[in-house]
């Protein structure tokens, strides 16, 4: 329901430093880039990195570059700790608080206070830990309320705990965007969303809707999958009761990396969850045979922690440190606006993504019939997107390594291929498993 024809108003202005529909040809908008790339606070940090050369990388929202940092972590942590040292380093290079030494570089990208984040398993073990004990804190209501359109292994997660639990106990209400609040009511347990969503990359009011769950007493749920890393987020201010992301979009932490948890302090003495793990227990090494949860958010910790995998994240996480979100955030959107506005009119594409830099994630996502091939034939000519059905080009930007350059040429490459129709090439047209 978000699709629309796009085209700019002539003059209109939409990001903090274009100007849209006065640039002219491409030649001209490539001097524009790099005068944004000289003037971009942010530059700097592209050699941070590890890109090959030649290749513009448009897929950050998926998965995120690797840090020459998290390279180096890895390498120590098989050479030395694990090869020379081996399992003397769970006490001697401190594996065994891993979850919580990432979850506390992760809390300051939330507006989170320390003793409220642990890195601990999957995105979605992590959310059915959380919709359980949501529930479980909300005893006689069943409801749990999230976007049809939502990420799917969210939905997934909640259709799961209703087939285990009965729709008694538990009960899946979806609906737009638009009418989700209309369907909050004194039976909702929790609200869950996805505070960017993935194929439109829109952006949803987390101080509204938070407070509209609130309001009939129910609890709250971000998936921050999409935001983290990417612009600045208020959870303690806005008293957000739970939240969940994964570490490897624009965290950068790898493939596969570690999920993590956020448990508001005021909830954790209160909040039960029902994977009952040993790394999760009180005094894990006094092996009783009778669970006894951690302190705090400590008990979201299930299984042992994936070392190698933790410390690439924790090495990644360590650029952040030097890093202001909003110079992020406003990089950001006038990334994403600027290759908006290097595609105006383009023939055939359709912008689903919203046109507002304040309402989009830091991606961008057009619609088009042949939407996978297109991707395909862009890869081929060195520019890395992504698809999702139903016929759509996902494009993420991440403001730490993105040039406006970058940006610019692969619409330019992404415009030549419409024209010619490229993607008609059969090579272009045979899907594989990964989109």
């Amino acid at each position: 329901q978000h699709r629309r024809r796009w085209s700019l108003r002539p003059g209109e202005s939409l990001g903090p430093c274009l100007q849209h529909a006065a640039f002219g040809p491409f030649i001209s908008m490539s001097s524009q880039a790099a005068t944004l790339d000289a003037t971009d606070p942010l530059a700097a940090y592209r050699d941070a990195f590890d890109l090959p050369p030649g290749l513009i990388y448009l897929d950050g929202n998926s998965l995120g570059a690797l840090p020459k940092a998290a390279r180096d972590a890895v390498s120590q942590t098989v050479e030395m700790e694990w090869g020379h040292d081996l399992i003397k380093s769970w006490n001697s290079h401190e594996w065994i608080k891993l979850p919580e030494t990432v979850g506390e570089k992760i809390a300051p990208l939330l507006g989170a206070a320390a003793g409220q984040v642990i890195c601990a398993d999957s995105t979605s073990v992590n959310l059915f830990k959380l919709i359980t004990a949501a529930l479980q804190l909300r005893p006689g209501r069943n409801k749990i309320v999230s976007q049809v359109d939502n990420f799917p292994t969210d939905l997934y997660m909640a259709q799961g705990i209703v087939e285990w639990l009965g729709v008694d106990r538990a009960q899946l209400v979806t609906a737009s965007a638009d009418e989700m609040i209309d369907n909050i009511d004194g039976d909702t347990a929790l609200v869950m969303l996805t505070h960017v969503n993935y194929r439109d990359g829109k952006v949803h009011d987390m101080t509204r809707i938070t407070q509209a769950a609130h309001a009939q007493g129910a609890l709250m749920l971000w998936d921050l999958s999409h935001s983290t890393g990417a612009m600045p987020l208020a959870l303690d201010e806005l008293g957000v009761d739970f939240a969940v992301g994964c570490g490897y979009k624009y965290l950068n932490g790898g493939p596969g990396a570690p999920a993590y948890v956020y448990v508001n302090r005021r909830l954790q003495d209160k909040v039960t969850q029902p994977l009952f793990g040993w790394m999760g227990h009180a005094e894990p090494f006094r092996f009783t045979s009778t669970y006894e949860p951690g302190e705090g958010v400590w008990r979201f910790v299930t299984g042992t922690p994936s070392v190698i995998a933790m410390q690439a994240l924790s090495a990644a996480l360590n650029v952040f440190s030097t890093i202001d979100l909003a110079q992020v955030r406003q990089k950001s959107e006038t990334l994403t606006t600027w290759f908006i506005d290097c595609l105006a009119d383009c023939p055939d594409l359709e912008l689903i993504s919203p046109i507002r830099p304040s309402e989009r994630g830091s991606q961008v996502s057009f619609h088009h019939p042949q939407g996978y091939a297109i991707v395909q034939a862009l890869a081929a000519a060195g520019v890395i997107g992504d698809y999702r059905d139903p016929g759509i080009l996902r494009f993420g930007f991440s403001p730490l390594y993105t040039s406006y350059a970058e940006a610019e040429r692969a619409a330019r490459l992404l415009r030549d291929i419409l024209n010619a129709q490229t993607y008609l090439e059969p090579v272009f047209q045979v899907r594989q498993t990964v989109t």
